[in-house]
């Protein structure tokens, strides 16, 4: 199974998914602004929960860097309302169920996971220019760290 990584200057998938607000969020509403677009594996569970809570713990200084940050799972809507209200998750959550967003982003396929190779959610992070076009594409990334990391990629620290 070989999946299509984006790569920088690639066009970022557009889409529409439903939002844990009972929403849907698109990425074309966002045109003119940097867009952090991360796929995680599944709500409420611990290293999933350690990276929502340090997007949230940054978001100030993320907005104020004039970035919009969206999170993408497979999980049914009713799931992330849960997420949300748990964690106190102050940035859209987005129920890709379907995966057909996960697979645009080359989000989903074949990884190592406990040193055997299956199919799941790739976690992943993209982020957007203001033009919708691939600024970074940063696969198998780590749960914990990757928001301090993240902030030192983007030059923030």
């Amino acid at each position: 199974m070989t999946e299509t990584k984006l790569q920088p200057g690639d066009a970022a998938p557009d889409f529409s998914l439903p939002a844990a607000d009972g929403g849907a969020v698109s990425l074309d509403a966002f045109r003119g602004k940097r867009v952090i677009l991360y796929f995680y594996p599944a709500a409420m569970t611990p290293g999933c929960t350690k990276q929502a809570c340090d997007f949230r713990d940054n978001l100030n200084l993320l907005t104020d860097e004039g970035f919009v940050v969206l999170g993408v799972s497979k999980d049914k809507a009713d799931k992330l309302v849960k997420f949300v209200e748990r964690d106190a998750l102050t940035f859209p959550l987005l129920s890709d169920p379907g995966l057909e967003v996960h697979k645009a982003y080359g989000a989903y396929g074949a990884k190592k996971l406990y040193g055997k190779e299956v199919v799941g959610v790739i976690r992943s992070t993209f982020v957007i220019d203001a033009d919708g076009k691939i600024e970074q594409a940063l696969y198998n990334v780590k749960a914990t760290g990757h928001v301090a990391a993240l902030k030192k990629k983007l030059g923030l620290v």
